[in-house]
């Protein structure tokens, strides 16, 4: 074998050689580095071991101790005035709001339905059924009342119209001395009457055959001028008080005034004619 042979090899084992040792030095840092404690680590390690640290119970009871039983002193804070509440404002829970205000509303309703019925009953101070009612002029009305055959109806004071005869004025004075304003309409020529029969407040219609007027719901008659003649009828027909004004007729049906007792007959007029109605008695 050549010496330059014998060279080469002993090169390439010494290069083998390193390579192995190499490999090897690069295993065991690596191995240190992931799992072993550096020499610093290793070292304090031994000085925390020489501390002496209590045991569980020691050191609770040792807090324990420690802790203050002291009470704190409260700050001390100037006293408010005292105010007495609003008793209605804290008084008031939700079932007295709601039963006073019924009753409120209830009490308005009332009141509101009193106002109503008293204003329907009232009697007006304008014209109209319940005031004084300006029905036209005397000598009209007169001319009027002959011309329809002795009666004249006025619908706005719900009142018959009819002439009063001049010679009964002395038996009229007599028999209606307490009811003044009835008797200013009679000394004037013409009394006025109210519809209603005062039996049982059924409309009296006239009858020109009699020239009376006869009730057609029980049988009531009465005279021209209103005084009872026949019928279950308790007195004459009932009347409004009259006066002249001007020339003008005025009837007051804020008031009405019974009719006359049973018997009073101050014009003696008796039936002229046939009757409207049967069952009337004999005349």
């Amino acid at each position: 074998m050549s010496s330059a042979a014998t060279i080469a090899i002993v090169i390439a084992v010494i290069v083998v050689l390193a390579a192995v040792v190499l490999v090897t030095s690069a295993r065991r840092a690596d191995v240190r580095g992931a799992g072993a404690l550096s020499r610093e680590t290793v070292k304090r390690d031994k000085s925390a071991d020489k501390v002496s640290v209590p045991a569980g119970a020691s050191f609770e009871s040792a807090e324990v101790s420690a802790r203050s039983t002291a009470l704190e002193k409260a700050s001390e804070v100037a006293p408010v005035a005292w105010v007495a509440p609003d008793e209605e404002a804290i008084g008031v829970s939700r079932r007295q709001f709601f039963n006073r205000a019924a009753v409120t509303m209830m009490s308005a309703s009332i009141g509101a339905f009193g106002v109503a019925v008293v204003a329907f009953l009232w009697p007006r101070a304008g014209g109209g059924f319940g005031s004084k009612v300006n029905v036209g002029r005397l000598d009209d009305l007169l001319v009027q009342i002959r011309n329809e055959k002795g009666f004249v109806y006025k619908p706005e004071a719900r009142t018959w119209l009819t002439a009063f005869p001049t010679n009964a004025l002395p038996k009229a004075r007599a028999a209606y001395a307490g009811q003044p304003s009835i008797l200013s309409g009679m000394e004037a020529g013409i009394v006025a009457l109210y519809q209603k029969c005062p039996h049982l407040g059924c409309r009296v219609p006239e009858c020109k055959s009699s020239q009376w007027f006869e009730c057609p719901c029980h049988g009531s008659q009465y005279n021209r001028v209103g005084e009872k003649k026949a019928g279950p009828a308790p007195r004459g027909m009932d009347r409004f008080g009259v006066s002249v004004s001007n020339g003008s007729v005025i009837v007051d049906t804020g008031a009405v005034f019974n009719g006359p007792a049973i018997g009073v007959n101050t014009t003696g007029q008796e039936a002229e004619g046939p009757h409207c109605i049967t069952g009337g008695g004999d005349h």
